[in-house]
């Protein structure tokens, strides 16, 4: 009963966050054409207020995020050519990092160089988990494979971490930069002000969600190295 009521805690911790943004950004993605701009516009509108006119704009397939590196805010299609309140609060967040990064702000600076960091240490960790099991039957020392699995476990828990710490810089985004602009340059519909903060705690919120969900990774690994 209490290994049950542990596994329904964990998925609880893992699926519930990644659940609820994409039940937030989803449910305000509609009606569809709710402004008279698109995401995209109201970037280009925000990064020019912010003299940031060489900060580019531009259409991506791998999430919405700003590029501190090419000094690009990115937007998924949806967000690019929506008119919806998601839409449109989205990118004002990337705007927000955007203006974080001209002011430079040091916890961008730093989730930059960790996210930078992350990417072969996380690749490293599945190569590690990939070969756990060969190095226990050639050395046959158990201890040896379970050293190795648990490195790869920690390794591909760097992420999470990452992600955890690096939060208040998404959540400073959201409420010390997107929500000042969004409210001083009145372009909000009426009433729509309550629904932008939740969509920007969601926005904040989504590089944890999706570092979680490496965690159910790890427990595949787990699963299949037990076999």
């Amino acid at each position: 009963m209490l290994y049950l009521v542990f596994i329904v805690a964990f998925a609880i911790l893992i699926l519930g966050p990644s659940y609820w943004v994409k039940h937030t950004l989803t449910k305000y993605s509609y009606p569809e054409d709710r402004y008279p701009g698109t995401g995209a516009e109201l970037a280009r509108i925000l990064l020019d207020w912010a003299n940031l006119q060489t900060v580019k704009v531009e259409m991506t397939e791998q999430g919405d995020h700003y590029d501190p590196i090419e000094k690009t805010v990115r937007l998924t299609p949806e967000k690019f050519n929506g008119k919806s309140l998601t839409a449109i609060t989205v990118a004002a967040h990337e705007v927000g990092h955007a203006i974080q990064d001209r002011d430079g702000y040091l916890p961008l600076k730093l989730r930059t160089r960790l996210v930078q960091i992350a990417a072969p240490v996380e690749k490293l960790g599945a190569a590690i988990l990939m070969i756990a099991p060969l190095i226990t039957v050639i050395t046959r020392a158990p201890v040896t494979g379970a050293l190795f699995f648990a490195g790869g476990l920690l390794t591909l828990g760097t992420a999470t971490v990452i992600h955890l710490v690096t939060l208040p810089m998404e959540l400073h985004a959201s409420f010390a930069r997107a929500m000042p602009m969004l409210e001083q340059g009145k372009y909000l519909i009426q009433g729509d002000e309550p629904h932008a903060r939740r969509i920007l705690r969601a926005a904040a919120w989504t590089y944890v969600s999706a570092s979680l969900m490496t965690l159910l990774n790890i427990g595949r690994w787990w699963a299949i190295l037990r076999r």
